[in-house]
């Protein structure tokens, strides 16, 4: 069986090397840093997970869905908080059954890893950090702290995340290959909620919060333990922004204003604000994510996206079952299911990638609006009334497999129905007072 060289044991990484591991490949899985189950992991980026169904398909493939859930909080819907402490709550579908759930990275991490451990082909080697790839030979260089060494392959895959040393070696050696990076104006800071005395949670547990203020909005995931992971999303420059605010006092005022029924609720803030670092929201794409039959890309590391449709991780996820669907189909010829699995993903997460854009700016310019919540209930009427037929776009992306791309085309088409339909109720309506009129 072939020998597959896998960077990085993120959420990617520990799956895909589950799924190759059940083939019977030989892997061995090099991570940069420490086991997380050591304990030792970085606060303030984790941008709390939410795994829907895309990602607990995935899970259910390699017969882990039960064990990477029990501890997951189902989120029915959005809490939206106005600014006078108002709340109003928009469930994310008609079928209440359908939710996005809260899952802490370090918990599936280490399900994922201990999955692929499993399988005694499968390899796990931390603080082993990749500084290039020989991609004609499929050779790893990486470092430890004790030196250097190379590692061979019959093919190396890349599931190292948006700043990819495997990638990083495809851009320098690869003739014709296209990489673009852009990033948002706005950063993102990770706050907390903890829970009340008694251990319970502080705001409804089963909704995903909102508190959007037009240019910036802030939002927070249940944890287990009755604490909220809290994610400001605001500029970098500007007036009012991370680079204005630097005291205090400027973060008191600030919080006193915009979020002023959080902030009772927040007694780290000002540590929080201060200690944790203000992370950066990167859209990547690159083509191709293969070289002939010995290095190939998943997850971020070919298509990071910024957070806002909850479906980073989630697509990775669906990478794994395509990437290992592909091997089958095309077992006796590597490069043909590299290039099968790339021409199947690149469309639609390059789709995903704009949706996740725009729903940043429905979260926190939209959310707040009458107008909003208006069209979300007709959504939801149209639903119910035409099950099967009329899917909302937030239905298809979050709650069905059917391809991001295909999901953005039939919204964009039911979309526009819906618009003619209303203008010509309109024009009959219209027409019939007119008509009504003259006849007087």
């Amino acid at each position: 069986m072939a020998r597959f060289v896998l960077i990085g044991s993120g959420l990617a990484g520990g799956l895909l090397a589950a799924y190759l591991g059940r083939r019977g490949y030989e892997v061995e899985l090099y991570e940069r840093r420490v086991d997380p189950r050591e304990g030792n992991i970085v606060g303030g980026r984790s941008i709390n997970l939410a795994i829907s169904t895309r990602g607990i398909h995935a899970l259910e493939q390699i017969g882990i869905a039960e064990e990477a859930l029990k501890h997951a909080i189902p989120m029915r819907g959005r809490m939206i908080h106005d600014k006078s402490g108002a709340l109003h709550f928009s469930p994310y579908d008609v079928d209440p059954k359908n939710c996005i759930n809260s899952i802490g990275r370090a918990s599936l991490n280490t399900t994922l890893i201990e999955a692929a451990q499993r399988y005694p082909n499968v390899r796990v080697h931390f603080n082993h950090k990749c500084t290039d790839v020989d991609l004609n030979e499929a050779v790893c260089h990486l470092e430890t702290e004790t030196g250097k060494l190379t590692q061979r392959g019959d093919a190396v895959i890349g599931v190292d995340g948006a700043f990819s040393a495997v990638r990083i070696s495809m851009q320098l050696k690869i003739n014709n290959f296209h990489y673009d990076e852009s990033y948002l104006a706005h950063g993102y800071k990770e706050l907390t909620i903890p829970p009340a005395p008694d251990g319970s949670w502080r705001m409804e547990k089963n909704a995903l919060h909102i508190w959007p203020r037009k240019s910036f909005m802030m939002i927070a995931l249940p944890n287990p333990d009755g604490s909220f992971t809290c994610t400001l999303f605001w500029e970098f420059e500007g007036p009012r922004s991370f680079a204005t605010t630097k005291t205090d006092d400027d973060v008191r005022q600030f919080f006193d204003e915009e979020f002023p029924d959080a902030m009772p609720l927040m007694p780290t803030l000002l540590e929080d604000f201060r200690n944790n670092p203000t992370g950066s929201l990167v859209t990547i794409r690159c083509a191709p994510w293969f070289y002939r039959d010995k290095v190939c890309l998943v997850g971020d590391a070919a298509h990071a996206v910024v957070p806002f449709y909850g479906q980073g991780m989630n697509a990775a996820f669906e990478d794994c079952v395509v990437l290992d669907e592909c091997l089958e189909r095309f077992s006796d010829n590597r490069e043909r299911a590299f290039d099968d699995y790339f021409r199947r993903r690149k469309e639609n997460v390059d789709a995903l990638a704009d949706l996740a854009i725009g729903n940043f700016i429905e979260m926190r310019d939209k959310t707040a609006s009458k107008m909003f919540r208006a069209k979300k209930k007709l959504d939801h009427a149209l639903e119910a009334v035409l099950p099967g037929i009329y899917l909302p776009l937030y239905t298809m992306v979050t709650f069905t497999r059917l391809p991001y791309a295909k999901a953005a085309r039939r919204a964009r088409l039911q979309d526009g129905i819906v618009v003619g339909g209303i203008l010509l109720f309109v024009g009959i309506s219209l027409l019939l007072l007119a008509a009504a009129i003259a006849s007087k």
